[in-house]
């Protein structure tokens, strides 16, 4: 899967989201965390092919994610499901 790579000076947590390249909240989302200096990856569901778009909807379904982007994952453990800047900071220590 094509997942990008987004380097940060703030690298204490592992942060992964599942966004859509279309989605101004998934963009909204990767700018504060941009402006935050925080290492994250991420993964545009909706630019993948058909075999990788299932298995990376299988990951949602049992992490039991809801269905709303950005998703945020946060140390494989906490779920923030779209653009919740005070929750997703603090979530971080920041």
């Amino acid at each position: 899967m094509p997942i990008t790579k987004v380097d940060g000076d703030k690298k204490q947590h592992k942060v992964f989201l599942y966004t859509l390249s279309t989605c101004g909240w998934c963009k909204k989302t990767k700018e504060l965390l941009h402006e935050k200096g925080v290492s994250y990856e991420y993964l545009d569901l909706d630019v993948l092919q058909a075999e990788e778009r299932k298995a990376a909807i299988a990951d949602l379904q049992r992490r039991n994610a809801p269905l709303g982007f950005p998703i945020i994952i946060i140390d494989d453990g906490q779920l923030i499901s779209g653009y919740q800047p005070e929750k997703i900071l603090g979530a971080l220590g920041l």
